[in-house]
């Protein structure tokens, strides 16, 4: 098993005085896409913010590739090749597909090879060549979603953290979107996914943790976790 580039050890974040994260510990491999998965409100949205540094976490650890990031503004992580595509997408809407990339190609690290990223996301996402002058705002929910992808991979991840891929979309999109997924990890890229839809994460995934009310409730590749009683019940309706 390929080593952990992310550790989350013992994480608690909130906000305000309400605490939502209680001793949350999960590890990203390097090259394997990782799944955090639970019910609305368990915490996973949560997580990827305390990881990705738009909260700070109240207590816990945060190591990225062995260097303690756990207090690195976004920003700071972003320079050492965190992308975190945000549940909504959080597009810029007024401006077109073509500066969305642009926008996030806009460190250091991505400046030297923008040419080649864009060309590598107009080849996984033909239909964002074709509308690249078209205003993000007036796509459809898919297209909104893949330029989404495609601004975090314009930054050259080395950890590709996507909150919430299939919320709202058509099962057909998803799909779609799946299969983008599993050509980028196949070309050795981390992927952290959070997912409502169970089955898709787990379909999905190489390994994943399963969360409640802000705490680890279990863990293990998805097979095994698709064959317990308590998951097929709560999570897969079977």
């Amino acid at each position: 098993m390929s080593e952990a580039i992310l550790e989350v050890e013992a994480l608690e974040a909130g906000y305000g005085e309400v605490q939502v994260l209680w001793g949350l510990s999960l590890k990203a491999r390097r090259g394997a896409l990782t799944a955090i998965v639970g019910a609305n409100g368990a915490g996973k949205t949560t997580t990827l913010r305390a990881v990705a540094g738009t909260i700070l976490p109240w207590r816990g650890r945060v190591t990225f590739e062995n260097e303690d990031v756990t207090r690195l503004a976004t920003h700071e992580k972003a320079a050492r090749g965190f992308a975190l595509v945000p549940e909504g997408r959080q597009l810029f809407s007024s401006m077109s597909v073509a500066e969305n990339l642009e926008l996030g190609a806009f460190s250091k690290r991505a400046s030297h090879s923008f040419a080649t990223r864009r060309d590598q996301v107009f080849a996984l996402f033909p239909r964002l060549a074709e509308r690249q002058g078209q205003r993000a705002g007036t796509l459809s929910g898919g297209e909104q979603q893949m330029v989404a992808i495609a601004r975090g991979l314009m930054s050259d991840p080395t950890i590709l953290i996507i909150d919430e891929l299939s919320l709202g979309l058509a099962p057909v999109v998803v799909y779609q979107l799946l299969a983008t997924l599993k050509k980028l990890k196949e070309a050795g890229l981390t992927i952290l996914l959070v997912e409502q839809n169970v089955h898709l994460a787990l379909a999905l995934s190489d390994y994943a943790y399963v969360i409640a009310e802000g705490k680890l409730f279990t863990e293990g590749e998805p097979a095994k976790l698709s064959a317990m009683p308590e998951i097929r019940r709560a999570y897969l309706g079977l």
